[in-house]
């Protein structure tokens, strides 16, 4: 489709729903991986799990800027008619990922040291963590790379490409999951084997998607890939969105190291929760793709017009989806709880907090749409500066609302972070739209 083709409902829809089904499979792995753990009746595994794939994920997602900057970049040079810098961008990104992955790999020892220190966790829990750790890492390089090659499919509308490779990914780990731990019980190092399978074949199965752009000679052309000015340009907005994911980053870890004060069961209670709130993230994250590559072609074009239109077509599916997200919840948590652990006491724990979750959808659409607002803009400076204003706002919140409330304080300071990200992101609204003239 081409950049300058009407902005429509439809449109719209062609792009978000290949997303929105492939995110679908993301949190069902989440949930898989906890829930075949889950059946060994145990917290311990649950809580190594949970500590382990949020560590690597925050490890991994630092470099999730390559996802996004190359999407907001690849979607403002088609837009532009640039299709020399839309190959160069390819490898410009899959180069930086396999490096930063590779450097993930050396130092792998003070990382892993790192993320159990900072996790307080019991000595059984720690154990368990630090294995699954050890062989996940090996996927790094994987698992970054697979960022630039899905945000290069992203700005080209191309999203049913990122909807074969999640299907292919996701699927491949759910099997694997209940074939080597449920089947051959290898328990925690069995997740972490099937997911290290996964990462790589995804990785491949994505370049063999993007082979078109082998077609432009741009591609290989070294001089233009590292030119100067685009070197320039891609840094200054991947240094802004790193920034803001170190932050973002810093907010989910803090939550899970400080719930795990308040013992194993209620950390085990929290990780089973936070698989609703990626549920919630995953569901509408199609619509905010959707805004990244249709604003980005529209601020290419160089139409304000376009680009308001394109803001608020995809922010309308935005709350219709998070508005049945919300009503799901409400309606089948309970079992959904029942179905990801049979640890009668996380079940107990889980319920308590429930409403937090039923809540989260509705605090947290303007800040995931105007996420995907601003990335296809990329307006990184003002996601940077935003996020840092959120972040202090959540420190606040812990800071009153844990010592009164404990882990309920906690969820609430969460939320409250959702709520001042949409707000700050929507002032700085109107000068991405002058931006565009």
């Amino acid at each position: 489709m081409s950049a300058t083709d009407a902005l429509t409902h439809k449109r719209v829809l062609t792009v978000a729903i290949p997303v929105v089904l492939s995110n679908a499979t993301v949190p069902i792995l989440g949930a898989v991986d906890t829930g075949v753990v889950g059946q060994m009746g145990e917290a311990a595994p649950i809580g190594a799990v949970g500590i382990g794939a949020i560590a690597l994920t925050a490890m991994y997602w630092l470099f999730g800027f390559l996802r996004m900057g190359t999407a907001g970049l690849t979607a403002q040079a088609e837009g532009a008619g640039r299709k020399g810098e839309v190959s160069a961008l390819l490898s410009r990104g899959v180069i930086i990922a396999l490096i930063a992955g590779a450097a993930i790999m050396i130092l792998q020892i003070p990382l892993i040291w790192l993320a159990l220190q900072t996790a307080p966790a019991s000595a059984e829990v720690e154990g368990m963590t630090r294995e699954y750790m050890r062989i996940r890492i090996f996927g790094a390089p994987a698992a970054i790379g697979i960022y630039a090659v899905t945000g290069w499919l992203i700005g080209l509308e191309r999203t049913r490409a990122v909807l074969v490779v999640q299907l292919w990914m996701n699927g491949l780990n759910i099997l694997l999951d209940l074939w080597f731990v449920l089947g051959l019980g290898w328990g925690v190092e069995g997740v972490a084997i099937a997911t290290l399978i996964a990462e790589w074949t995804g990785l491949a199965l994505g370049l063999w998607l993007c082979r078109d752009a082998l077609k432009t000679p741009a591609w290989k052309d070294w001089p233009r890939v590292f030119e100067r000015a685009q070197m320039v340009a891609f840094a200054r907005v991947n240094r802004d969105i790193l920034l803001r994911s170190v932050m973002l980053q810093g907010i989910f870890m803090s939550f899970v190291f400080l719930g795990a004060r308040y013992g194993d069961v209620t950390l085990a209670a929290n990780h089973v929760l936070l698989q609703f709130l990626e549920i919630t993230a995953y569901s509408m994250d199609g619509f905010a793709i959707a805004a990244e590559t249709l604003v980005g072609q529209s601020m290419g074009a160089r139409s304000v017009a376009r680009v308001r239109r394109a803001a608020l077509l995809t922010s309308f599916w935005g709350l219709i989806s998070v508005l049945i997200t919300a009503a799901l919840f409400a309606l089948f948590g309970p079992w959904i709880i029942d179905l990801m652990t049979t640890a009668p006491d996380v079940r107990l724990e889980a319920r308590n907090y429930l409403p937090y979750m039923i809540a989260a959808p509705l605090v947290g659409c303007a800040a995931w749409m105007l996420d995907g607002i601003f990335i296809g803009a990329t307006r990184s400076g003002d996601m940077r500066n935003m996020m840092f204003i959120s972040a202090v706002i959540y420190v606040v919140a812990l800071l009153v609302l844990m010592p009164w409330l404990g882990n309920h304080g906690l969820w609430l300071a969460l939320l409250i972070s959702f709520i001042a990200r949409g707000i700050t992101l929507g002032w700085k609204y109107p000068s991405l739209e002058r931006a565009a003239a």
